[in-house]
């Protein structure tokens, strides 16, 4: 669609992009993401209570159920799925598309198994592949952090999986005596003199050191400069500290919802 073609039509969606952890919740309209918000992700909760949490948090954000003409769901929780699509159906009273086998992506997935990939990786191997120059490599910094690598054409090549730095971090209390939980703030120097920075400059500097090892690594396998953008929770923790040019892009899955939701939006919309 082109853009003067999306001004003509002041569409608002309701995206959402359920992981591990939270389910971000978002308003885009015409491509532009207007808020965003997150609640916990729950397996026990029902449609219903997820309709009651997500209202609310609409409400807050200055929102009703009433003003979205669509609505799209990302999920690597497959019990949760159906569960949320439901529970927007309930809310709204829109069919939300949901992000899967038989949905149209434009992305040329060259994956053992491209079925397979999950949808968070999907929607922002789109929305990359629209903003950004290629080849690029995408690191989504949530739960676990997926590194995704796009060749000069935009063809999905493949990637990585690391632990997350929240996990890692948790882990590593959890199962030592004398380490206690931190937080994620930077120390002053990577060198240092007590526990708590010590754990701080692992974390942390050891972290982007991680980001910047691995595209190193796919840049030299490519052979050739890659865009490197940064996506999910803890990547502001990260990215500031990394010694490549990483693009912060916060909102780049929820970018991408809306590019999925544009190729597979109903003739007639409600409104």
């Amino acid at each position: 669609m082109s853009r003067s073609t999306e001004k003509t039509k002041p569409y608002m969606i309701l995206v959402l992009d359920a992981g591990n952890s939270n389910i971000d919740i978002g308003c885009i309209e015409n491509g532009e993401v207007l808020c965003v918000d997150r609640m916990e992700t729950n397996r026990r909760k029902t449609e219903s209570e997820y309709a009651v949490t997500m209202e609310s948090i609409l409400r807050l954000n200055g929102k009703a159920p009433s003003d979205f003409e669509g609505a799209v769901i990302s999920s690597v929780v497959p019990p949760l799925t159906d569960t949320l699509r439901l529970a927007v159906k309930r809310l709204t009273g829109l069919d939300a598309i949901v992000v899967g086998p038989g949905i149209e992506t434009g992305l040329n997935i060259g994956l053992d198994a491209p079925d397979t990939m999950g949808a968070d990786l999907v929607a922002a191997a789109v929305a990359a592949q629209a903003a950004y120059p290629m080849p690029c490599v995408l690191f989504d910094m949530g739960t676990a952090t997926t590194v995704s690598v796009m060749d000069k054409t935009g063809k999905f090549l493949g990637g990585a999986v690391m632990p997350g730095l929240g996990i890692s971090m948790d882990a590593l209390s959890n199962v030592t005596a004398q380490l206690p939980h931190i937080s994620l703030d930077p120390p002053k120097k990577c060198i240092s003199s007590n526990t708590v920075d010590c754990m701080k400059s692992g974390a942390v500097f050891g972290y982007a050191s991680a980001v910047d090892g691995m595209l190193d690594r796919i840049q030299e396998e490519l052979g050739t400069p890659v865009t490197a953008v940064a996506t999910g929770g803890l990547a502001p923790k990260v990215v500031p500290w990394c010694r490549h040019r990483v693009e912060l892009d916060s909102g780049l899955l929820l970018k991408g919802l809306w590019l999925i939701w544009i190729k597979n939006k109903p003739q007639h919309t409600p409104k």
